[in-house]
């Protein structure tokens, strides 16, 4: 049985998703947002209560009308990601620096997933794991 994914026979432009995601993020309380495209990936980064976020969606290359539809598909599904996080912070659920953790923006410019996922794999390479609780090592 094939699985859908999510928003694949959308007919909404990409600028549409694009300026939805920016108009939530204002209604959240966003005060700084841009987006771009580029070769390969998109990004679209923003400011909300002093937290710097980052997000770089993959994008295909080409500019087939399969390419287009999927940019619009991805698109769609970034703009669903945002409302669920924005939601559950909303609602009390979680914390927005937990919900947007891994696309935070730190003093270098990386993200703390771009920071994270090279020492993360390191340790389960190694087996260095840390302790699950604090206190004493054995």
């Amino acid at each position: 049985m094939s699985t859908r994914r999510y928003a694949e026979d959308t007919k909404v432009p990409a600028m549409q998703s694009r300026r939805e995601i920016e108009e939530l993020l204002q209604k959240h309380g966003a005060d700084q947002f841009l987006s771009g495209t580029m070769r390969g990936q998109a990004m679209v980064g923003f400011r909300i209560k002093s937290l710097q976020v980052k997000i770089v969606l993959a994008m295909p290359e080409g500019t087939t009308t399969k390419d287009q539809k999927e940019e619009r598909r991805r698109w769609r599904a970034l703009l669903l990601v945002i409302k669920a996080k924005l939601e559950a912070v909303a609602s009390g659920i979680a914390l927005l620096e937990d919900e947007f953790l891994a696309h935070t923006v730190m003093a270098d410019g990386q993200t703390v997933g771009q920071w994270a996922r090279p020492q993360i794999k390191a340790m389960y390479e190694d087996g260095k794991m840390p302790p699950m609780l604090p206190g004493p090592k054995p």
